[in-house]
């Protein structure tokens, strides 16, 4: 088990989670730089990017993947909040269209603007959420969010598929291909169970009792999707894949009306 918050930036991630939270066995779902915090879906299997092509990722300029994100608009794309922060514009590459990292197909497009939810702090106190405007439009299908009409999305045992390409296990190297695994969205007393931080009003969980599934490191960001709409952004989580600590998203359809306004801006 990682003894870091497991979504967020791979090492800037973690000495954040250390630092902010205090709770050196969570694991932010990384978004910072180091190859060795670096970690993908945990249990999943190869995903073809034809059939997400919503699913991009975060590089800095070197080209290093450290997130992922998911496209909502075609100049926009929504991220985790963690995953930005401290970050200039000038900073952040989208790249689209692109399963296989060391590949060269796809495109890579330059941010313009980044917004981050002004009440974000730290992941594991919510509005973990950021939107990247884009200087061109991406010709990608959009994926639409969710909103306070599909609450049957967030009920316990809801289907949901995450997307990344981070690692494989809690620790371990980050994937060269996207993956994806399919995790129940679990009940919010069972999170809450889990994690005291746990807050419905802006948090979802999903996994098995059993662990063994999971988002990791370097999946930050990345796209939780349920019904055809994005409902969770890659958050936190303890480890990753662990019996009974399921992983953390940031509850989109609770971000809606803020997303919207920075999509249509």
């Amino acid at each position: 088990m990682a003894a870091t918050l497991h979504r967020l930036a791979k090492t800037v991630g973690v000495a954040l989670a250390v630092a902010t939270c205090g709770i050196s066995s969570l694991s932010v779902a990384s978004a910072a730089t180091p190859p060795d915090s670096e970690t993908k879906i945990v249990g999943g299997e190869r995903a073809k990017i034809a059939d997400h092509p919503y699913t991009v990722f975060l590089t800095n300029t070197s080209g290093f993947q450290f997130c992922g994100g998911t496209l909502v608009a075609p100049n926009k794309v929504v991220t985790a909040a963690h995953c930005t922060k401290g970050k200039t514009a000038e900073s952040v590459k989208v790249v689209a269209g692109r399963e296989d990292k060391q590949a060269s197909d796809g495109t890579t497009a330059a941010v313009s603007k980044v917004w981050i939810h002004p009440q974000y702090t730290t992941a594991t106190a919510g509005f973990d959420v950021s939107v990247l405007t884009l200087s061109s439009n991406l010709t990608q299908k959009p994926l639409p969010l969710a909103s306070s009409a599909d609450a049957d999305l967030y009920k316990e045992g809801a289907n949901s598929t995450v997307l990344g390409w981070g690692t494989t296990s809690s620790g371990g190297s980050a994937s060269r291909y996207l993956l994806k695994v399919d995790v129940p969205v679990t009940s919010d007393a069972t999170c809450k169970a889990a994690y005291s931080q746990y807050s419905n009003t802006s948090m979802v969980c999903a996994g098995l009792p059993e662990g063994g599934k999971d988002s990791c490191q370097g999946d930050s960001g990345g796209p939780m999707v349920g019904g055809g709409k994005l409902i969770g952004v890659v958050s936190w989580g303890e480890g990753c894949a662990a019996p009974k600590k399921p992983g953390v998203y940031a509850r989109v359809a609770a971000y809606h009306d803020v997303l919207q306004e920075q999509i249509k801006s």
